[in-house]
């Protein structure tokens, strides 16, 4: 393998056998001296170590494998699924070893079993395996005419289905190992992502099949994170490790960038205001930032806990800007004429890692990502009550989800390899 496609499938690694941003933290306190090295890893024995020492390694540290906080059978399953989709050279057979062994010796740890609050509205799933095994999909986007699209990060993939029929189509990525993450629609029914692994933003025209690239001019940001387009026709974006948020015109390609004032605060879900205004909030920190659409000048907005870390965020009709607190388990609200902020502890509790997030109708929609299974949260502003439904596939981590048009919800499962729709009543 290239170089190149080993920096990918180490970041690929990562994001599938690392825990995120906020269990990241408190393993530092588990482990002298921070993140173990390598020689310190050792494996124990058994059918399939040998491999696992041999493949996984070529990509990434074992401290991966052993810190990850495991999975269960068929969680290993899916692990290793994404590893082949990047490119892991495993066997079938070598795929049955590995799976069986990592399930044995790295167990997936107690989670939160999900809270089911009875209420009056009624949620029905419909759930779809996406067609290439391990592709991760990771943001979902409903369009106009009914389709529901995903990317299918870790294949490298861009997938559409037809719920009616239950039709399937996906088209792989021109650049190799892009790492399609977010996705949005333009007017033109074109459809635009963020290569998350290359450093660009990518455009899909499903009338021919083709993709055109905007390379992002700063070699350094590498990974565009979540796009969105403003009421002007201007794409902007989050890059999360890069610390960066950007805006494309499509019109001439011209991409420009600017810093987040707050060092490694990982820019990363994004809104678009009434007034055109873009708001991001910060994973790594305690803050909400507005980006001046003119001058690209940033403003920020302390949140009050100094451990909250927003995940997402999704926003209402007057402008409330909502936010799920990933690392002490709230459902948080902003509102950016006061800088008022009002929190709700969610119903999994404090460990429920809440994380995909959006506005329906003024009520707010969220999942909640470390529960077993996946819970859905409905939350009521006027009432502030909570409902909650069980995910069927267990959902697997919900990253992202969005409205349908027809006023339901479109959700991508990444840990199940699904994508769902919900129905409202």
């Amino acid at each position: 393998m290239t170089k190149a496609v080993l920096g990918v499938l180490g970041v690929a690694a990562g994001l599938v056998l690392v825990s995120s941003v906020a269990r990241g933290q408190g393993e530092q306190g588990r482990r002298p001296g921070g993140r173990a090295s390598a020689a310190a890893v050792k494996l124990p024995a058994g059918p399939g170590r040998e491999t696992v020492q041999t493949v996984c390694m070529a990509c990434h540290e074992l401290n991966r494998i052993v810190f990850s906080g495991g999975y269960d059978k068929d969680g290993w399953s899916q692990a290793v699924d994404r590893m082949v989709a990047v490119g892991a050279p495993l066997s079938p057979a070598q795929k049955t070893e590995v799976t069986a062994y990592l399930a044995a010796h790295f167990p997936e740890q107690p989670k939160p079993e999900g809270k089911v609050i009875p209420g009056a509205v009624k949620v029905a799933f419909r759930e779809w395996a996406v067609p290439t095994a391990g592709s991760r999909p990771h943001d979902p986007l409903a369009t106009p005419d009914g389709d529901l699209w995903w990317t299918g990060q870790m294949a490298s993939k861009i997938g559409r289905l037809d719920p009616k029929t239950g039709q399937m189509k996906e088209w792989t990525t021109a650049v190799p190992q892009s790492g399609p993450h977010g996705l949005v629609d333009d007017k033109a029914g074109n459809i635009w992502f963020t290569a998350n692994f290359q450093g660009y933003i990518g455009e899909l025209d499903p009338k021919t099949g083709k993709f055109k690239e905007f390379k992002i001019p700063d070699e350094t940001v590498k990974d565009p994170h979540t796009p969105k387009f403003d009421q002007n026709g201007i794409l902007w974006f989050t890059a999360q490790s890069a610390n960066v948020l950007g805006r494309l015109d499509p019109k001439t390609g011209q991409i420009r960038i600017v810093r987040s004032p707050t060092p490694r605060s990982n820019p990363y879900g994004m809104v678009i205001t009434s007034k055109g205004t873009p708001i991001f909030d910060e994973f790594g920190s305690n803050k909400i930032g507005e980006i001046n659409p003119q001058t690209m000048a940033i403003k920020e907005y302390v949140l009050p806990d100094p451990g909250t870390r927003p995940r997402r965020i999704a926003i209402t009709s007057d402008d409330m800007i909502w936010y799920s607190d990933y690392a002490l388990g709230y459902l948080g609200q902003l509102d950016l004429k006061t800088g008022k902020v009002r929190q709700w502890p969610s119903p999994g509790g404090g460990k429920s890692q809440p994380y995909a997030i959006t506005a329906l109708n003024d009520v707010i929609w969220y999942v909640e990502s470390n529960t077993k299974p996946n819970m859905l949260v409905r939350f009521d502003p006027r009432t502030e009550k909570f409902q909650t439904w069980k995910i069927p596939s267990g959902g697997g981590v919900v990253r992202n989800m969005m409205p349908t048009h027809d006023g339901g919800l479109a959700l991508a499962e990444s840990g199940v390899n699904k994508v769902a729709l919900a129905t409202i009543r």
